[in-house]
């Protein structure tokens, strides 16, 4: 090549191929692991998404059950059996979203956009545990859930009551 000479066309085919394996190819795997990582950021952000629309859905039963008042801290009074049976199948329902959340979006080691998708969580179990009827029925609610959520969903409620008091399952 240097001394003047043409380049034949297999030299030529030999060159590129080397070019293409020094060069292409680190980049075709840069661009491979790139797209992977936004296509798992995808995955997660629509995960998401389905977590926030079903909260959304559970909003809009505990509209329809206003006489439940399930948004209030305070419990309601002189419930009717009939109240109580459908505030804990609500409660219920709330519970297994909970789980589902914690076990899709929690991790010990998070990384930003994780931790605020998380924050979220924490602050609607935050709210609800605040609630004494829904606190109240932690013990039968926890029943079979994962021991994990558990233990998480415990010192939540323990740090928003201020109770030292282990709720028991």
């Amino acid at each position: 090549l240097c001394e003047g000479r043409r380049v034949t066309t297999a030299e030529f085919f030999e060159l590129a191929s080397y070019v293409v394996t020094v060069i292409g190819l680190p980049c075709a795997i840069g661009i491979f692991f790139y797209e992977q990582r936004k296509e798992r950021e995808n995955e997660e952000e629509e995960q998401y998404q389905h977590l926030s629309d079903a909260y959304n859905d559970f909003l809009k039963i505990v509209l329809k059950n206003a006489d439940l008042q399930l948004r209030s801290t305070q419990a309601l009074p002189n419930a009717t059996p009939e109240q109580r049976e459908r505030m804990l199948v609500i409660f219920d329902m709330l519970i297994s979203l909970f789980e589902r959340a914690y076990l899709v979006a929690y991790k010990d080691d998070m990384d930003a956009t994780e931790r605020r998708r998380w924050n979220s969580w924490d602050d609607y179990m935050r709210e609800w545990c605040r609630r004494d009827e829904f606190f109240n029925a932690l013990p039968l609610l926890l029943r079979g859930e994962d021991p994990a959520f558990q233990s998480y969903i415990k010192r939540v409620a323990q740090e928003e009551r201020g109770s030292t008091s282990i709720l028991s399952v």
